[in-house]
């Protein structure tokens, strides 16, 4: 058996979270809660627990598979938690974790940046695109 000095299993523990590497557990993890609909789904939940049907009307564009499967999917990362309530007809609540109201905050803010920052983001595709239209019609050799 290999014997390993303190520092050496500091430092291989250090690499085992390093979401640089390809097969890092963080890196999964990284991958899961950086969708849009993950974003949208926790910043909606920011403002209290809500209903299945609430969540779906309120973002638009989701379908119901990708709305069940991101919703179970951050109960499973104990973002969020579920909780369904006996009646007729059964109604299924969401609320966000202490967790799930840590990542909330980073989620929101570029949510907010991406909102503040649309027209310029857009502006710098045009001019990209342009420039990127001039290159390949001058490569060609029309114009």
């Amino acid at each position: 058996m290999v014997t390993r000095t303190a520092q050496e299993r500091r430092d291989e523990e250090k690499r085992a979270y390093d979401a640089y590497l390809a097969a890092c557990p963080a890196r999964k993890l990284l991958d899961e809660v950086s969708g849009k609909w993950v974003s949208l789904i926790l910043v909606a939940l920011g403002d209290g627990p809500q209903r299945y049907s609430d969540l779906s009307r309120r973002i638009a564009g989701v379908s119901q598979k990708m709305l069940t499967q991101t919703l179970r999917a951050l109960e499973r990362d104990g973002l969020l938690t579920r909780t369904v309530t006996p009646c007729v007809p059964v109604r299924v609540d969401y609320e966000l974790t202490d967790l799930g109201r840590s990542l909330l905050r980073l989620v929101a803010g570029i949510k907010d940046w991406a909102e503040t920052h649309f027209d310029e983001v857009d502006a710098a595709r045009a001019g990209y695109d342009a420039r990127s239209a001039a290159l390949t019609i001058g490569a060609d050799g029309e114009g």
